[in-house]
């Protein structure tokens, strides 16, 4: 599995911060009202691969974010801590950030404890950022192992999964639950047991297009299938395109019909909030920097998804 947005939060420090989003922006699946948005993970993979470090010199990284055109950034939080130390970086680039992603593990109970507390302290932190959707991926037993979780552990993590939800949604916010690949081995038996043993009002779904694709050995059929299954409660989408399987650097046309994706959710009635994570990895092609490539991402985001 190439490296992932959690290994490398693990070694990065968050580097931006948010703004007050608008009183009348609401998430869940009115999320569609939310601005299109950025997750911060594409850039740290973009500046990785010309030498520099996303957040070293956190004024600059959003000069350049800002310079795009965007107009919402998804970061990553570890700790209450970092919130209001970033949140003037956002105001002073006039970026709004009406999600986040957040770091937990659910899987046993006195780690969960302390992620559940550590997540409702970051959620209380955003109040001034007006922030409607926190994603998070749960992490697995060990990142890069093919160990899987057992039943119990699959049965704790929905429980903490859906108990988090419920505090959050006192708050105001949705839950979004993510996956990478791994959360699709062995039937793909620990992301359906945590939207099933889940309840839709607490928990929704942060569908990350690429990685459902990837983690059913990259098949459009299987990603469908999830989308008819549990599409009502898809909150958000992370969106990211690959050619020959290999992620490219612009969203674009590629492996994944996105316009049937669009299709299937108008069909249903649902407007996710999107958010764009076009990462790079080893055997991505190298043809332009961050900046003209989510240039070039807002125009196809638009052509496919509207304005």
């Amino acid at each position: 599995m190439s490296q992932n947005r959690r290994q490398f939060l693990n070694t990065l420090a968050v580097s931006a911060g948010a703004a007050v989003l608008s009183k009348t922006a609401r998430a869940g699946h009115n999320a569609g009202t939310l601005p299109l948005s950025c997750n911060q993970y594409s850039w740290i993979t973009f500046y990785a691969r010309d030498g520099k470090d996303w957040g070293k010199d956190p004024d600059a990284s959003l000069a350049e974010f800002a310079s795009t055109g965007l107009k919402a950034y998804e970061p990553a939080f570890n700790n209450a801590d970092e919130v209001p130390k970033l949140l003037p970086l956002l105001r002073k680039y006039q970026l709004s950030m009406p999600s986040v992603y957040v770091n937990t593990s659910l899987h046993e109970a006195e780690e969960a404890s302390k992620s559940i507390g550590s997540v409702l302290a970051i959620a209380d932190a955003l109040k001034p950022a007006d922030t409607k959707i926190i994603v998070t991926n749960p992490n697995p037993i060990q990142w890069g192992s093919d160990k899987n979780k057992s039943d119990g552990q699959l049965t704790e993590q929905a429980r903490n999964l859906d108990k988090l939800g419920a505090e959050l949604k006192k708050r105001g916010m949705t839950l979004a639950y993510h996956t990478h690949d791994v959360e699709l081995r062995a039937a793909a038996r620990e992301f359906h047991h945590m939207l099933l043993a889940t309840d839709p009002k607490n928990v929704s779904l942060c569908l990350d297009v690429h990685w459902v694709y990837r983690g059913s050995g990259n098949s459009q059929v299987a990603l469908f299938d999830i989308v008819k299954l549990y599409g009502k409660r898809i909150a958000e989408l992370h969106l990211r395109q690959s050619k020959g399987g290999i992620w490219q650097e612009t969203f674009t046309e590629g492996d994944i019909d996105y316009p049937k994706l669009v299709q299937m959710l108008d069909g249903l009635g649902v407007k996710p909030h999107l958010v764009l994570e076009q990462c790079l990895e080893k055997t991505s092609p190298k043809t332009m920097d961050g900046v003209q490539a989510h240039k070039e991402d807002l125009v196809y985001v638009k052509k496919v998804f509207g304005n």
